[in-house]
């Protein structure tokens, strides 16, 4: 069953969930695992590929964006509204809706930073997959 992780940024967090997607990409794509990065609309899904180019300036995390995309030669893909289901086994959640095809990822994580509109949809994602069953952890990220 899918487990899904809630990320949430400290309160005193100058990062916003965008660049917290970028820092949980780079380590579950260094760990081996095929992350998909799904945003609410294109101009997300390209300022998420931007960010993934210049978030650690000695970082490179090898990406590409959905639907162009090759998902076999990309461990990483940024996608904003197509069924992204594959060989990839992580979801981060960007978005403000839950993606129909989250079920077919071992792992969710949903970022979560300071700001209001975003909290109040992030605690309806949380309900809507605690009322479903899906094992949930939430793990506070001082940044």
């Amino acid at each position: 069953m899918t487990r899904v992780e809630f990320y949430i940024l400290s309160a005193d967090s100058t990062q916003d969930r965008f660049f917290l997607g970028c820092r949980i990409a780079e380590k579950a794509w260094k760990s081996g695992h095929r992350v998909v990065i799904q945003t609410g609309s294109r101009d997300e899904a390209l300022h998420m590929n931007q960010l993934l180019w210049t978030f650690r300036e000695q970082s490179f995390i090898p990406h590409d964006l959905l639907p162009d995309a090759d998902p076999e030669s990309n461990p990483v893909l940024v996608n904003w509204g197509e069924d992204a289901r594959g060989e990839h086994d992580v979801l981060i959640n960007l978005s403000g809706d839950i993606p129909a095809f989250f079920s077919s990822f071992e792992r969710v994580i949903e970022p979560v930073d300071n700001d209001e509109r975003q909290k109040t949809t992030s605690r309806e994602h949380y309900r809507f997959y605690r009322d479903r069953g899906y094992p949930l952890t939430n793990q506070e990220i001082k940044a």
